[in-house]
């Protein structure tokens, strides 16, 4: 009998998956530990996982669909086996349920483009005769979302596709075909028509990389969905409030260059987010009212200092959990923190390594962000946003100098942290900025 592999549960929060490719094709001889498809969570992609040894005798879900928890994805058993395909879970895609409703007009209706509303005989000859109703068509491009993901993921201007669902929608199966056999362009509008050319911002090219391409709704990733739910979450249910402390950061960026250009660090060079993770986990450890998590029970204590870091990706972004953050040398968190982020980009960290976390940090300094208050990762109680470091006149021994500053500020969730014990926190981890060496014990 077959074995039915199924959509497994790869994240916490997960409820359906994104199948993005089948890594194996209906008749290829597998084994257990073979990889057989990418799978899509909410929060990174992951490899699916053969358990049998065998023959993929049959596939119950095709690329770009989305399927729930516990629904069927494949079979597995002896070659030339039958198998009948199982109740299926799948969440089709947005354009199937679409085209569906397109398909299918209500029997007493008829489609708009049909109805005609006559005006009425009965108006007296003194009154202007009631205008027709007329039907409104968008001049929009009828494409489904999931064909609009697709297409600018792969970079097709679907202007130019002919559509050939209901009512002449653009679905995925155009976008597919347009891959191989691209469109015409259209012809360039005459001068002074049309819409301006894009300026050429130095950071354009972000920009060009977003799947919000043109005017209309981008279907949403399940990282994204994902993202929106706990945000709304976190800013409705958890109440905020907000410390700031500016740092003298010239000690700090002394001792970076100072460990990059010593011996002894076996090639690793230190960022400022790397020395700042350290100086959270050594906070923690003094401030242990901050490393804690509220409940319905009560508010529980973490015994441990696990800091994670806000990576932003494509679609949004994950926090990889450095664990036992303070207990690990400066040069231990940067290696680990620079492995996490690149494999963070590529959404191939295991769920193990972005769930755990106990405190966050959001840097946006090195994006030239002042300062900024971040959004708490429940069931954190607190982040730390981080601003770049500026050179601004202060006062020294009654003497105006040149100094470097950064500002930090802490979203506290008062439910758990009151305004002294954050204060606090924040004053153990600008002493240990300020003094950076503590940071080498």
């Amino acid at each position: 009998m077959a074995d039915i592999i199924e959509m497994p549960k790869l994240s916490d929060t997960m409820t359906v998956g994104t199948l993005v490719k089948w890594l194996k094709k209906e008749g290829d001889t597998v084994a257990n530990g073979d990889m057989l498809a990418e799978v899509e969570t909410d929060k990174a992609t992951m490899e699916l996982e053969c358990f049998f040894d065998g023959t993929l005798l049959k596939i119950f879900a095709d690329a770009g669909a989305q399927v729930e928890i516990g629904a069927p994805l494949c079979a597995i058993g002896e070659k030339g086996e039958k198998v009948e395909a199982p109740a299926k879970k799948s969440a089709p895609p947005a354009e199937a349920k679409q085209e569906e409703k397109k398909a299918e007009p209500k029997a007493e209706e008829k489609p708009a483009e049909e109805k005609k509303t006559e005006p009425k005989a009965e108006k007296p000859a003194s009154q202007p005769a009631e205008a027709p109703k007329e039907t409104v068509t968008s001049s929009r491009v009828k494409i489904s979302p999931l064909a609009k993901k697709l297409a600018a993921e792969k970079g097709i201007d679907y202007s130019n596709v002919k559509g050939t669902g209901p009512g002449g929608r653009i679905v995925r199966a155009d976008i597919l075909a347009a891959e191989k056999n691209p469109p015409a362009p259209k012809a360039a509008p005459a001068a002074g028509g049309g819409k301006p050319a894009k300026p050429s911002w130095p950071w354009r090219s972000a920009f060009d990389k977003s799947p919000i391409q043109a005017e209309g709704t981008a279907a949403l990733s399940n990282m994204r969905a994902t993202i929106a739910k706990r945000l709304v979450e976190s800013k409705t249910q958890l109440p905020h409030f907000y410390l700031e402390i500016e740092v003298d950061a010239a000690p700090l960026n002394a001792l970076r260059e100072q460990l990059n250009a010593g011996l002894g660090n076996d090639g690793v060079r230190v960022s400022v987010n790397d020395l700042i993770l350290k100086a959270a986990a050594l906070a923690l450890r003094a401030v242990p009212a901050v490393n804690c998590s509220w409940t319905d029970s009560g508010i529980k204590a973490h015994a441990s200092t696990h800091v994670s870091f806000a990576v932003a990706i494509e679609d949004g972004l994950i926090t990889p959990v450095i664990k036992d953050t303070d207990k690990k040398t400066v040069f231990e968190i940067s290696t680990e923190a620079k492995d996490m982020a690149k494999r963070a980009k590529a959404k191939k960290l295991a769920p193990a390594e972005f769930t755990g976390g106990t405190f966050c940090v959001s840097n946006l300094g090195m994006m030239g962000i002042s300062r900024f208050s971040a959004i708490i990762n429940p069931p954190n109680a607190a982040i730390l946003a981080v601003g770049t470091t500026e050179k601004k006149p202060v006062v020294v021994k009654d003497q105006i100098v040149i100094g470097e500053r950064m500002a930090l500020t802490l979203s506290c969730d008062h439910r758990v942290v009151d305004g002294a014990v954050g204060a606090q926190f924040l004053n153990a981890i600008k002493a240990h900025l300020e003094t950076p060496a503590l940071l080498l014990l």
